[in-house]
């Protein structure tokens, strides 16, 4: 099983992100789960997601302690949040960040400038899918076409074409 969490603030959509995973994964026939946790807390908050990946069903309900992966959608965190407590020794951590970003505990660190990308491409700073697609590329655990179908099929319209092009982008703009 493969376990991933998403640190975002609220309204940068780290939840609909491990939705839109997932549902990539189901599509590709793997059980998935995906769930948030938060109480509270408002627009610009800490918030943290789960997406749980196997082959075999998911049967585990609690929040993820020990992550494979790590994703970050806003960079402030790193100063507010431990991002990288509990990964798994050798696990990804997977980056919004302008440039290569210093020493992080986790064997593997990847990056994309994910806002700049949301901004150009969404007209705001919606990171969510833009780190999609830099996870996608960065952990070769779904199909960039898995998650392109997944997020075509819950947005549509302008939306989903803004969206589609954030995911591309990112996955071609990741760097490691």
């Amino acid at each position: 099983m493969i376990e991933v969490r998403f640190h975002g603030r609220g309204g940068q959509g780290a939840v609909t992100a491990a939705r839109m995973l997932a549902e990539a994964a189901f599509l590709e026939g793997k059980y998935a789960q995906a769930f948030p946790f938060f109480g509270a807390e408002r627009r610009g908050a800490p918030v943290v997601a789960f997406a749980r990946l196997d082959t075999r069903p998911v049967r585990l309900r609690s929040q993820i302690y020990e992550p494979d992966h790590v994703v970050v959608l806003d960079p402030t965190l790193l100063r507010a949040v431990n991002v990288t407590e509990g990964l798994k020794p050798g696990g990804l951590l997977v980056l919004n960040a302008r440039e290569r970003p210093g020493k992080l505990e986790a064997g593997r660190v990847v990056w994309v400038d994910a806002t700049s990308i949301a901004v150009e491409e969404m007209g705001a700073p919606i990171t969510n899918m833009a780190m999609l697609g830099a996870y996608v590329r960065a952990s070769g655990e779904v199909s960039l076409e898995s998650v392109l179908r997944a997020v075509g099929d819950y947005f549509r319209g302008k939306m989903g074409e803004r969206n589609l092009r954030a995911i591309r982008r990112a996955y071609e703009e990741a760097r490691e």
